[in-house]
């Protein structure tokens, strides 16, 4: 059967695994990254969370309610207690991003949820009305996009605390 559920996957699944991948990959290794930039991967990690949720839970209370709970929670944490992985950049208008595993971790944590889910709405039709599997679900995808939220916030408050303290304030006021 999990030959029958591999095969019958469209190649353009594995296309975007492939592509998470490489872009958690790059996450790994420290680089330097343009403001605006920084907004790109939350961004796009919100949006398929919130299709997902759209087209299998519908958007009522129940499965929003839940990822946004679990969303503001793991946001608030992650923004309180990880430290921001990011220092002034050598150029105007960016940062120095700290490489790291974890949002190679959580990408590739999304894509997993969106395949197991669909393959089980497919193998059970009706379990998409299933308040357990539909709170569940949605919430671990709250709590993925609280992470990345959580870190961007982070992320964004060092480089704010960067512009008001002066350091490389010539540059810095150039990416506001």
């Amino acid at each position: 059967m999990l030959i029958q559920i591999l095969t019958h996957t469209p190649l353009y699944v594995w296309a975007i695994l492939a592509l998470l991948v490489y872009r958690g990959v790059v996450a790994m290794r420290d680089r330097e990254m343009a403001i605006r930039k920084l907004f790109i991967i939350p961004a796009i990690m919100l949006a398929l969370s919130l299709q997902d949720i759209a087209a299998k839970f519908g958007a009522t209370v129940l499965p929003l309610g839940a990822w946004a709970g679990a969303l503001v929670a793991v946001m608030l944490l992650v923004w309180k207690f990880s430290s921001a992985a990011a220092s002034a950049g050598a150029t105007p208008g960016t940062m120095r991003v700290h490489g790291s595993a974890v949002p190679l971790v959580m990408m590739v944590a999304i894509f997993f949820t969106k395949y197991v889910t669909a393959v089980t709405l497919v193998m059970h039709p009706g379990a998409s009305h299933n308040a357990l599997l539909s709170a569940s679900v949605c919430a671990l995808f709250g709590v993925f996009n609280g992470y990345f939220l959580g870190r961007l916030a982070g992320q964004l408050m060092t480089w704010q605390s960067l512009r008001a303290s002066g350091a490389g304030s010539s540059y810095l006021a150039s990416a506001a």
